[in-house]
């Protein structure tokens, strides 16, 4: 059986009038569709320190802070089919975070080279995220679980 890769996510949450998740599309490719910040943690890094590098690294925010882990999701990567566990987080954002940047990822990581429009879009939000990635907010409060159209 083959080890699933080891990733976190995070729901970055501001709060003001309504709560807020921070999202980003990647600049030139609308097929990537609208994401949280989310990707590997590499050997020997804690969950928590990678979700941490994983919001810096794509969106270039370095406010935000821990709060808790959420879910542990087992789920296969939607194009390669191969297995993947990723641990949700939620992590707050300071409250005069601006409402949306443009973010060009340095490094050479795999992103590295890439530039994502980041923003905060209210909760609940009105469609789901690429690859199912808002199925766990609704973990942290009820009323956070995405609108459908399934609603009548």
């Amino acid at each position: 059986m083959t080890r699933p890769r080891i990733r976190v996510a995070a729901y970055v949450i501001r709060h003001r009038a309504f709560p807020e998740v921070l999202v980003f599309d990647h600049v030139g490719m609308p097929e990537a569709g609208t994401q949280v910040p989310a990707g590997g943690a590499k050997s020997g890094e804690g969950l928590e320190e990678a979700v941490l590098r994983e919001v810096a690294e794509e969106t270039g925010l370095l406010t935000a802070t821990v709060v808790r882990q959420i879910a542990v999701e087992d789920k296969p990567h939607p194009d390669t089919g191969q297995p993947r566990r990723t641990s949700f987080f939620f992590l707050q954002a300071p409250a005069d975070t601006p409402d949306a940047w443009d973010h060009h990822v340095h490094g050479d990581g795999d992103d590295a080279g890439l530039a994502f429009a980041c923003r905060f879009l209210p909760i609940p939000l009105k469609q789901p995220l690429a690859d199912d990635q808002d199925a766990w907010l609704g973990h942290l409060d009820p009323r956070w679980t995405t609108v459908t159209g399934d609603i009548q």
